[in-house]
C-alpha cells in the first residue's frame, strides 16, 4: 500500500511538475534584443523609444530590449550573428558589409537585412570659431575626437579622413559624443566629429561653453571625388541656426540611418513592430522623443535602402503601396 501510495504521490508531483513547466512557458515572452548605440547618440534613442512605446509593451508574444553598443558597426556584426535581432545601422554599413567591403574585413555579412528608414545621419566637423579651420586639410596635427571605436562615427571619419589623408597625420580620441564635447569644452580637443542627425545634444553642450563653427564637409568631398568612390553618400546641409552661433548653412553629407534585423527573426515579428511604430500614433511618439525622428513616414518608409529587405518588411511596405 505504502509502495502504490508512494507512486501516487509521485505521479501527482510530476503532473503538477509539467503543469506549472507548461504555464511558464505559456505567459513568458520570447526577447528581442535592439541594438542601440552610444550615450548622446540617436541610435540609443531609437532603440530606446521603441522599448518604451505602450502597445510595443502590450504585445503579448514578445518584449523589446534596446541595448548600448558602439555603434552601427558594432551592430552589423552583432545582428549578423543573431545577438541582437534588431539594430540601428547605417545603409553604406550594409552596403559594405554585405559586399565584403569593411575596412581589414573581408567578411561578408548577408544576414543583416534592412527594415526601415528612420532618417539621414549627416557628418559634423565641430571647431572653435576663433580656430581658422575652414577644410579638413586645416586639422593636421590637431587633437580630433573622432567618435566611439566600433561606432559608424568612427568608421566614416576613418573612411573620410583617409580619403582626404589626415588620418594618420592627426592625433585621434575614439570617444563618444558627449565625452568630446566635454573634452572639447576643457580644451583638451581641437575639434570633433559626429555622425549623426542634427540638433545634436552634444554639439548643444559645447556651444554653451565656447563659440563654435562647423565645417564645410562638402566642399572637400565634392573637391577631392568622395561621392565618385561612395555613392551612397548623399549632400545635404546643416540649416542655419540648427546650433547657437552657427548663422548659415553649413554643407555636408549623410549616410541614411536604417532600421534593420538578422534574417531568422521571424517574419510575423517585423510586420508587428512595424505596423505598431508606423501609425500616427506611433510616429508621434517617435517625434516625441527626438525631433530628429520627423523624417520617418510611410512614404519615406523605403527610402535609402541599396540591400535585400526583410520578408517581414517587404510584406508591410507592399501592403503599404510603397514596395511594388
Amino acid at each position: 500500500m505504502r509502495t502504490k501510495s508512494f507512486t501516487v504521490i509521485i505521479g501527482i508531483c510530476a503532473l503538477m511538475a509539467i503543469t506549472f513547466a507548461f504555464s511558464a512557458d505559456s505567459f513568458a515572452k520570447k526577447r528581442i534584443v535592439f541594438g542601440g548605440g552610444p550615450a548622446g547618440g540617436t541610435f540609443q534613442v531609437v532603440a530606446n523609444a521603441i522599448q518604451v512605446y505602450k502597445p510595443v509593451k502590450e504585445i503579448k508574444d514578445f518584449t523589446v530590449k534596446a541595448r548600448s553598443s558602439g555603434g552601427s558597426v558594432e551592430n552589423l556584426r552583432k545582428v549578423d550573428k543573431g545577438k541582437m535581432q534588431f539594430g540601428v545601422v547605417y545603409s553604406g554599413h550594409v552596403y559594405l558589409g554585405k559586399n565584403g567591403m569593411m575596412k581589414n574585413d573581408p567578411k561578408k555579412y548577408e544576414s543583416v537585412l534592412a527594415v526601415a528608414y528612420l532618417y539621414g545621419a549627416p557628418a559634423q566637423l565641430v571647431v572653435r570659431a576663433d580656430s581658422g579651420i575652414k577644410s579638413v586639410k586645416d586639422i593636421e596635427g590637431k587633437k580630433i575626437g573622432v567618435g566611439n571605436a566600433g561606432s559608424g562615427a568612427f568608421a566614416n571619419c576613418e573612411l573620410f579622413f583617409t580619403h582626404m589623408g589626415v588620418w594618420d597625420k592627426i592625433k585621434r580620441n575614439a570617444m563618444g559624443y558627449n565625452d568630446a564635447a566635454a573634452a572639447f569644452g576643457n580644451n583638451q580637443l581641437d575639434a570633433f566629429w559626429l555622425f549623426t542627425a542634427f540638433p545634436s545634444g552634444a554639439v548643444i553642450m559645447a556651444a554653451q561653453t565656447n563659440k563654435i563653427a562647423l565645417v564645410n564637409l562638402d566642399a572637400d568631398a565634392e573637391g577631392s571625388g568622395f561621392y565618385k568612390k561612395y555613392p551612397y553618400f548623399a549632400k545635404l546641409a546643416v540649416p542655419a541656426k540648427t546650433y547657437k552661433g552657427v548663422d548659415t548653412d553649413t554643407p555636408s553629407f549623410q549616410d541614411s540611418a536604417l532600421w534593420v534585423a538578422n534574417a531568422k527573426v521571424p517574419d510575423d515579428v517585423v510586420y508587428k513592430l512595424l505596423s505598431v511604430i508606423f501609425t500616427d500614433e506611433g510616429l508621434k511618439h517617435m517625434v516625441g522623443q527626438k525631433k530628429t525622428f520627423k523624417e520617418m513616414s510611410v512614404d519615406k518608409g523605403v527610402k535609402g535602402i541599396v540591400t535585400p529587405m526583410h520578408p517581414g518588411a517587404e510584406k508591410f511596405w507592399k501592403e503599404k503601396e510603397v514596395l511594388k
